[in-house]
């Protein structure tokens, strides 16, 4: 069975950076790909960034250029390098992994950006 476990949210100002990980374990896990969502007070969930096993990255169009997604493989952990963060980035996040057929969630963390 596969865990997500996630850390690093927290409040910035306008402007800020916040890095967040996101570890998967579980005996025998393979990661196909990783990724970060998000979903604000009243809105659906969205796609943040998604990064494959091979290194392919893809982005919302709202955070490229300011957002950076990156995976150890090794460790099974993703990150999200979040900079010049805007009040509208403010959601709880939620960590996705697929392994095989199965999409695991993790349980959200709180980034929130204000002044």
């Amino acid at each position: 069975q596969v865990q997500l476990v996630e850390s690093g949210g927290g409040s910035v100002q306008p402007g800020g950076s916040l890095t967040l990980s996101c570890a998967a374990s579980g005996s025998g896990v393979v990661i196909n790909s990783m990724g970060w969502y998000r979903q604000a007070p009243g809105k659906e969930r969205e796609l943040v960034a998604v990064i494959s096993n091979i290194d392919i990255r893809s982005f919302a169009d709202s955070v490229k250029g300011r957002f950076t997604i990156s995976r150890d493989n090794h460790k099974n952990t993703v990150y999200l390098q979040m900079n010049s963060l805007k009040a509208e980035d403010t959601a709880v996040y939620y960590c996705n992994a697929i392994s095989g057929r199965l999409s695991i969630w993790g349980q959200g963390t709180q980034v929130t950006v204000s002044s």
